[in-house]
This record gives C-alpha cells, structure tokens and sequence, in this order.
C-alpha cells in the first residue's frame, strides 16, 4: 500500500498502552519535519488528576478530533496521529462495557489514509497516571482487533524496535 501524491495523509497511530504509539508519531514528525498530534487522554487525566469515567469520553474523543483538524492546517504532506477516537471507543468498551452512540457515530465519521497497528512488544510499564495500573494489552488489544474489523479499517500491524519501526511506516508509505 503506497500513497498517492499530493494532498495532506491522515496517519492514524493506534494500539495498546506502552506499544509505542507516542514515540513512533514524534519520530515519524521528527524526520518529515510535520506535524504529529499527541495524545489527549494524557492531558485529560494529568490536568484533571483522575481517570476518565464513562461521561468523559465522548469528550475525550471530541477533544482529540478537533485537535488532529486544527493541526491538519498547519501540517504539510502528513498528520501523525498519536491515537484516534477510535482508541477511546476500545477503551470505553474494555472499562465500561459498551461504546455510547455518539462516540460510535464520532469514530465511523473519521477517516484516515492508513492505520498503523502497534504491536505490544515493548515491555509495558505504568505511566504514573493511574489509567492502567497493569498491562492491559491483550484484552485491549483483542477489543482494537475486533473494531478494526467490524468497521472495515484496513490497518498494517508493525513491531519490534523503533528503527525497524520507522522502515515498515516507509514501505508502507512509499518513502
């Protein structure tokens, strides 16, 4: 899969906690010299010194869209997205059980040229905040896998070190 030239590409950058998600976005904006759009949910908990609760996630996933929108009009060939509403939706049906409407309907109306997957191959390790006070990653990543297919999101899964990393985004995105 390559993309085609022109225009600004929407890269979503999803998986579980502590797959590299952060790191890979700042890379990848690092070397292209664009624009990545971090994590709010980081922001959300670090400001309100709690996690979210179910009623804070269609926030959640609001504030992180229109967030990837502003920086979409200072990006130039790409958007390195540091998570979508999409992982709000995930984690909203592993803590709560269910994904609210409107979040579902939030998360069907995003489009992005290609979905990196992140694999969980970095040992996991907590982030201070209390979102997950152990690893999470297999049912996390369970959940993500089945909304990935239920919705139709192709995606590419990519792994090991941040180097190799760096060259399977490349290939994918004909660099």
């Amino acid at each position: 899969m390559t993309l085609a030239r022109g225009g600004l590409a929407r890269i979503a950058i999803v998986g579980s906690a502590s797959s590299g998600k952060t790191t890979l976005a700042q890379a990848l904006a690092e070397r292209y010299r664009d624009v990545w759009v971090p994590e709010y949910l980081r922001e959300f908990v670090e400001s309100r010194g709690r996690v979210p609760v179910e009623g804070d996630q269609l926030h959640i996933a609001e504030t992180q869209a229109a967030r990837e929108d502003l920086a979409a009009t200072r990006a130039g060939r790409f958007l390195f997205c540091d998570t979508t509403p999409l992982m709000t939706a995930v984690y909203s049906r592993h803590y709560f059980g269910r994904i609210e409407d409107r979040l579902a309907q939030l998360v069907a109306a995003r489009r992005y040229d290609v979905t990196f997957l992140c694999a969980p191959d970095f040992p996991w390790t907590p982030d201070g905040l209390c979102r997950e006070p152990e690893d999470q990653s297999v049912p996390v990543n369970t959940i993500l896998a089945e909304e990935l297919a239920a919705r139709g999101i192709p995606h590419v899964r990519i792994q090991g070190p941040m180097a190799q990393r760096l060259r399977q985004v490349e290939e994918v995105l004909g660099l």
